[in-house]
């Protein structure tokens, strides 16, 4: 081989490369992030346990926009956790929960994880009749006139 033509070698491959780009399909092949794996947000602290310890006020950092029957984790020291029911009772900055496991303590960070809900597919959807539930279907077949 002459040595001019391992000179230009390189510039080719070097210009091939960008040239693999225009065969590139417009479809985006990155997987699609799925929401339900969005990591916790902080939305509050331990602020009080009633002494029978079966529910506990948070207080929010923020507005309070989660749901009853929410559940959220709580983070403290030593590595205590604990889950708790949103009870959807709420006044102000407070809102309570109900202790489901774990133990808590003031001061214990409260997470919550937003899992948004499937859309209803349509075997899920009910078909309903058009007459409501507490009038009865009314059978006119088969009656007998009085002449």
């Amino acid at each position: 081989m002459k040595r001019s033509s391992l000179f230009w070698l390189p510039a080719l491959v070097a210009l091939a490369f960008p040239a693999c780009s225009w065969f590139k399909s417009d479809k985006d092949s990155s997987p699609v992030e799925n929401p339900a794996a969005a990591a916790p947000k902080l939305v509050g602290r331990i602020a009080s346990i009633p002494a029978d310890r079966k529910f506990v006020l948070i207080q929010s950092y923020g507005s309070w926009t989660i749901e009853a029957g929410t559940i959220l984790t709580t983070r403290g020291l030593d590595e205590r956790s604990a889950n708790l029911l949103v009870t959807g009772e709420s006044l102000g900055e407070f809102a309570a929960a109900d202790l489901q496991s774990g133990s808590v303590e003031i001061g214990d960070a409260v997470y919550s994880r937003h899992i948004p809900k499937p859309a209803a597919s349509p075997d899920q959807i009910e078909i309903r009749s058009e007459l409501p539930e507490n009038q009865q279907e009314i059978n006119t077949e088969n009656v007998q006139k009085n002449n």
